[in-house]
């Protein structure tokens, strides 16, 4: 709900999390773009205080709007960016997190001397957390965010790692992604395994049926992206199992393009049914019923909607949403 909830504006977003969720709304943040510069990156933070038990801070990274070209262009840059030691990843997604054009990752920056409108996103948030933090020994913070904003989520990680953020990561719990592309090569995913597995961070993927997202950009001998951490698939009636790769992974089979119509099929008609036998909860709006639509031309964008990875959580299989195998 947080990913969905971060396409919204701040004084919604401040709305559900305080008067719904009854939890603690600690800021919405638009980051800028060091390469496009503009603030086109967003992430929000809200607490979860707990008396009985453990606090958790919630960060929530905001995918692709679906209507902003500035967006669309961050995921379709395929450039490298190469960190010694890690590996290559994903340009567009570096620049969006905070990728200073000259300096690259430095572990801090002089807000003094730094005349950017906006905050960079991996500082403003990585700062917030370490305040937060500081004050409260039993709290411990997870990242979420739904298609760039899981990209998002994950090369956080990455980054808190390459700058030995080492009290940080002990803190992080988990990180959970919904339709995230890929982000990296072979390199990084064995730099990022072996960093997750240090600081016991629980990773894990979520992808509903034919997802065109994360199953680009492409795990070729062309491309070089790969996919790492345990992957939680559902088909279109909401019953998921562990997998290592999703079916399909490259999206593009001739194989394929039969059954994947068929789910599109499937998707569209239940756009206008399952809210009558779950309820109004699960009503579809005007612009998903188009999306779905769209989906019948080119099935696997209407799979891609925030709206079927809450559906994932809320009906689909808990046995593997609460006790899912470790791969």
């Amino acid at each position: 709900m947080a990913s969905k909830a971060a396409y919204e504006n701040k004084a919604y977003i401040e709305t559900i999390v305080t008067q719904k969720w009854k939890m603690e709304f600690l800021g919405s943040y638009d980051c800028w773009n060091d390469f496009q510069e503009r603030a086109t990156t967003r992430a929000f933070m809200l607490y979860d205080r707990n008396e009985d038990g453990q606090d958790t801070i919630v960060v929530s990274f905001r995918g692709t709007k679906i209507f902003n070209a500035h967006a669309w262009s961050t995921s379709f840059d395929l450039s490298w960016f190469e960190i010694d030691g890690i590996g290559k990843i994903h340009g567009g997604f570096m620049k969006a997190l905070g990728l200073l054009k000259v300096k690259g990752w430095p572990k801090d920056i002089d807000k003094q001397q730094d005349d950017r409108p906006a905050p960079l996103a991996y500082y403003a948030v990585r700062d917030m957390l370490k305040e937060l933090l500081s004050k409260n020994d039993r709290a411990k913070f997870i990242v979420t965010g739904h298609s760039l904003g899981g990209a998002l989520a994950i090369l956080f990680t990455a980054i808190l790692a390459k700058n030995k953020e080492t009290e940080l990561l002990e803190r992080l719990e988990g990180v959970y992604t919904f339709g995230q592309p890929r982000v990296g090569d072979e390199k990084f995913v064995e730099f990022m395994k072996k960093k997750l597995k240090e600081n016991s961070i629980y990773y894990v993927r979520f992808v509903y049926g034919n997802d065109i997202v994360p199953r680009l950009p492409c795990d070729n001998s062309e491309l070089m992206f790969k996919h790492f951490g345990q992957c939680l698939h559902y088909n279109t009636l909401y019953q998921g199992k562990v997998v290592e790769e999703v079916p399909n992974k490259n999206y593009f089979s001739p194989l394929e393009a039969i059954p994947m119509m068929m789910n599109a099929v499937r998707e569209f008609i239940r756009s206008f049914t399952l809210w009558r036998s779950k309820g109004r909860d699960y009503e579809e709006g005007g612009l998903l019923k188009v999306i779905r639509v769209m989906g019948l031309i080119a099935p696997g964008i209407s799979a891609h909607s925030i709206q079927d990875y809450v559906n994932v959580t809320r009906l689909g299989s808990k046995d593997i949403l609460f006790h899912p195998k470790r791969l």
